[in-house]
């Protein structure tokens, strides 16, 4: 094969080109030759490597969620992610379940078997599976499978689409070996592109909405992640202030309102005042939530008034609590409702009820030890500079960096979409790559050691990530609610690594710090190019909770 030569190959990364892409997050395998030949021949894709596939999932994820962050009015960013048949792609399972819970557009492809294997013959091909595409079925929003190279943009157009269609969220292509490898059979592709379309509400629902809206005495918002995904930012703060209504955000809708906004109740969706104060609500709008597990505090959310529902994931529509239920992007909502809302004048009732209730949730705080924790999370901020996006894991600085990390100028992303391990340093390396910014990773010792091997990437490419690792000695939140629950804990406690000569052998900075100096230390990490780790033995406890006693 010569430079000159197009293979099935080249068609998709002409075709990836064409739909936008800049960059490709990807892992060869033996199927999956052919595509990275032709990475290695498009001098204008940038490809991000990795070592372990659902690393560079969690990556891929990271880079959409920073773009997305960074240019709410631009187009979806859609981040494509290749690996291998059989292992490597089962390996990103886990990944994209928390892409898809969190509505973030990543186009996985996946190298096959040859065609002539493809349904399930049992001939024997290396990494092959009866049905690989039904691993994914339930997991990504729609699944593609190409046969022949022909077939390649017109798939990954449609793949394209999907991930970019309200609700956003991952897809999966799959395509064989043998079509990789082979003549591309088409001239060179470069006028695809994808058009999703716009997901708008019903105009009678929206009148009906508005009615409720304008004559409520005491109407109040609920944010969720749908309101940040659709970039409702401006259409959100109108709306507020129009109505004069009080916004509590849940925990992936941080970011969405103003932190400090004088109609901002904050996002204390674990404390019982705001679940009260959602529930006393005589209309409460929910934005791009389905008020799950997290965002009703354990289900003991009741609301006592009339709820209108915004969401763009059908399935979530009124699937836990009824309401006026309108299937539409939020932020095309939230215009369609400014120009029906009538502008109401302060008489600063709002406000009060706002600064009421984070004073109460302040008191509630004061009253349990927990300076530490608190004065973690403020020393935490206070290092990250303006502009810096935050990637934390499933652990316990994260927990309480849900309800009480200010996302002005550090935007917070998580994994509490799926509550799975390892996301901090992967989506944080996958955040570099999208800004070329600094960013912060935040783990526990436990979620740290799903992606150590990623220090080797970050090394590798230059990404300028400083990874703050919280060790306590094992899996904290497990053992909190083990030892809560059964009065003592099994298999929380790890062996680990001396986490700072493991990275200083990567050729990373790392810096052993302390309760007192995390805050300078930090902010010193950050400010120096390229990766950097530092390291904070502690023991963090959680508030206590309130859907237990309601108190």
């Amino acid at each position: 094969m010569t430079d000159t030569e197009r293979i099935g190959g080249d068609v998709v990364v002409e075709t990836l080109r064409a739909l936008g892409a800049d960059t490709v997050f990807g892992l060869p395998g033996q199927h999956a030759l052919g595509l990275f030949e032709a990475l290695r021949r498009a001098d204008d894709l940038r490809v991000i490597s990795g070592r372990v596939e659902n690393n560079l999932a969690f990556a891929a994820d990271g880079h959409a969620r920073a773009r997305l962050a960074a240019n709410p009015d631009g187009p979806v960013p859609v981040t494509p992610l290749v690996v291998s048949t059989g292992p490597g792609a089962l390996l990103t399972l886990a990944s994209l379940q928390e892409s898809r819970a969190a509505s973030v557009p990543v186009l996985g492809i996946s190298s096959q078997i040859p065609v002539a294997g493809l349904g399930g013959g049992r001939h024997g091909y290396l990494h092959e599976l009866p049905d690989q595409q039904a691993s994914f079925r339930d997991v990504v929003k729609s699944v593609h499978v190409v046969r022949r190279a022909s077939q390649i943009p017109t798939a990954l157009r449609e793949a394209w689409t999907s991930a970019s269609t309200a609700p956003y969220g991952p897809v999966w292509v799959e395509i064989p070996q043998d079509v990789l490898l082979g003549p591309a059979g088409v001239p060179p592709i470069t006028s695809v592109s994808a058009a999703p379309a716009p997901l708008a509400p019903l105009p009678e629902l929206v009148t009906a909405a508005a009615d409720l809206l304008a004559t409520a005495s005491n109407p109040v918002i609920l944010a969720g992640g749908g309101a940040l995904r659709s970039g409702a930012h401006a259409e959100l703060t109108a709306l507020a202030e129009a109505l004069r209504a009080p916004v509590l955000s849940t925990f992936g809708g941080k970011g969405v309102f103003g932190w400090d906004h004088e109609l901002s109740g904050q996002s204390w969706l674990e404390d019982w005042h705001s679940t009260e104060f959602l529930a006393s609500a005589d209309v409460l709008l929910v934005l791009g939530s389905g008020l799950g597990e997290l965002s009703s505090n354990y289900r003991e959310f009741a609301p006592r008034g009339r709820v209108v529902q915004v969401e763009a994931d059908l399935g979530k529509l009124e699937s836990n609590y009824p309401g006026l239920g309108i299937h539409a992007d939020v932020r095309l909502t939230l215009q369609a409702l400014l120009e029906w809302v009538p502008m109401r004048r302060s008489d600063g009732r709002a406000e009060a009820a706002v600064s009421s209730l984070l004073s109460r949730v302040k008191s509630r705080l004061d009253g349990q030890d927990l300076a530490l924790e608190r004065k973690l999370v403020d020393d935490v901020r206070a290092a990250v500079p303006e502009g810096t996006q935050t990637f934390w894991d499933m652990t316990i600085a994260a927990y309480w960096a849900w309800s009480a990390w200010n996302p002005e100028g550090a935007p917070i992303h998580t994994a509490q979409g799926a509550g799975g391990l390892g996301y901090g340093l992967p989506g944080a390396l996958g955040g570099a790559a999208a800004t070329g910014r600094p960013t912060l990773a935040v783990s526990g010792d436990g979620g740290a050691m799903y992606g150590l091997a990623e220090l080797a990437t970050a090394v590798q490419h230059g990404l300028d990530v400083t990874w703050l690792i919280v060790d306590d000695g094992g899996y904290g939140i497990l053992r909190e609610y083990l030892t809560g629950a059964f009065g003592q804990s099994t298999a929380t406690e790890l062996a680990r690594p001396d986490f700072v000569a493991l990275a200083r052998s990567f050729g990373v900075p790392a810096t052993l710090s302390t309760l007192d100096t995390v805050g300078a230390d930090l902010t010193e990490a950050l400010r120096t190019p390229g990766p950097s780790v530092v390291v904070l033995p502690a023991l963090l406890k959680m508030f206590e909770p309130t859907h237990l006693e309601k108190s």
